[in-house]
Formats: structure tokens, C-alpha cells, sequence
């Protein structure tokens, strides 16, 4: 997320209560203080980098609030990045419709080619939100892995393809009792989760499980607008 320097990217949960309000108290004037013609995708960073302190103190109604603004209007401005990330806050906020933001940004993450490790973010969520007895875990961290194996390159695929397969590994051991890799390929195998057009297939019903009815876009709209190829 492309922040300024007057804003706190992340909240360190290491840091006092005192230090996250001055980094609240600096955001909100920051916000405050923005003319009015301010350009409308700068607007939403303001107001996501109030959310977070806010979230960082337990304030999850009031980060909901800030955040739900700042992702309507980075999907209307196709910012697709942010919008992923303001997802993962919105998830966070342990709202009602927290659940339901968590399946519209694993559909734009999926959908859209932004960066990998925003997208595993998501699909961990999936994992600790579905069933110990469900294939739903299974699935995403499947898709998690596919993702980073599409995505990413050198480092970076090095890393974050150790956390997949240890995302692969702990669903395959709650859900089966499976530790050696030789039963974790026949796992795998049985479940047909190396068929990669039918695991996403999979996780595109999970994301409607996870989203019902809320849609907060059109994505037959954004499906028009992507490259044929």
C-alpha cells in the first residue's frame, strides 16, 4: 500500500496504547486537514490510515467505518492493491459483514494480478474461518500456493512458498491426522487439489458462501473490463 510518511503502514502490536493515539491523532488531522478537491483515491489512504490505529485499539466500529469508505472508492478507481489490503482491515474489524468483506477480497485478489503476499493473507483467514472437517481449508491453501507459484519469482517465491506448504501441511494434518509426505500427495492427489481449473473453481463457491447476497460491486462489470487473453 503506497502510504505517505505521515502515516503508520502497520500497527506493531509492541507498541503502547500512547503511541498508537499519536499515530490516530496524527492521522485524523491529516484527514482533517485535506482540501476539498483532494484527489479522491488520497482521500481513502487518509482515511485506512486512521483505521488502522483505530483497529490497533480496539475500535473496531469506528475503523469499520473508515475502512468500508476507503474500499468502495479504490474499487471504483481500480486500485486494486489497496482495495485487497482495505479487505483484510475490514476483516479484521470483527464486524457483521466482516466475513463477507473477506470473500470480496479474495475475489479481487484472485481476479486482479496483486502482489502474492496479500493475497495468502486472505486465504489463511479462510483457513482459520472453515471447518476442521470441511474441504474449504484445503482449498484455499491449495489456491494460496497455485497463487504464489503464478505471481512470484527468486526470494520471494522462496519464502512465501515455505509458508503455503506449511499452510498445505497444517490443514492436511487437522483435518486428516497426515505428517509424512508421501500420504500428504495422496491427500492431495484424492482431493483433486492439483486439478488447478477445478480448485478454483471451488474456491469461487466459497467466496460465495463467504459473500452471500453483499455484494458491495459489480463483478460482472470488472469481468468485462478484463484482457480476453
Amino acid at each position: 500500500m503506497k502510504l505517505d510518511n505521515t502515516t503508520l503502514q502497520a500497527i506493531d502490536p509492541s507498541e503502547s496504547v500512547e503511541e498508537i493515539r499519536k499515530v490516530l491523532a496524527k492521522a485524523r488531522k491529516h484527514l482533517r486537514t485535506m482540501p476539498d478537491d483532494t484527489i479522491p483515491v488520497d482521500r481513502a489512504r487518509a482515511l485506512l490510515d486512521v483505521a488502522e490505529p483505530l483497529l490497533g485499539l480496539g475500535q473496531g466500529d469506528e475503523a469499520w467505518q473508515h475502512a468500508r469508505e476507503a474500499f468502495s472508492v479504490f474499487v471504483d478507481y481500480e486500485q486494486w492493491q489497496d482495495a485487497v489490503e482495505t479487505a483484510d482491515i475490514l476483516y479484521q474489524c470483527e464486524h457483521k459483514d466482516s466475513i463477507s468483506a473477506l470473500g470480496q477480497g479474495i475475489w479481487l485478489a484472485v481476479t486482479y494480478p496483486v502482489r502474492a503476499q496479500s493475497t495468502v493473507a486472505l486465504l489463511d483467514h479462510v483457513i482459520d474461518e472453515t471447518p476442521v472437517d470441511s474441504d474449504g481449508a484445503a482449498v484455499a491453501a491449495m489456491a494460496a500456493h497455485y497463487i504464489v507459484d503464478l505471481r512470484t519469482e527468486g526470494e520471494e517465491k522462496k519464502s512465501l512458498g515455505f509458508l503455503t506448504t506449511q499452510m498445505i501441511a497444517r490443514v492436511a494434518k487437522r483435518q486428516r491426522g497426515i505428517e509424512d509426505q508421501e500420504t500428504l500427495n495422496t491427500w492431495i492427489e484424492m482431493y483433486k487439489l492439483n486439478d488447478v481449473p477445478e480448485l478454483f473453481k471451488r474456491l469461487a463457491l466459497i467466496v460465495d458462501v463467504l459473500v452471500g447476497d453483499s455484494w458491495w460491486f459489480d463483478r460482472d462489470a470488472l469481468r468485462e473490463k478484463l484482457p480476453v487473453n
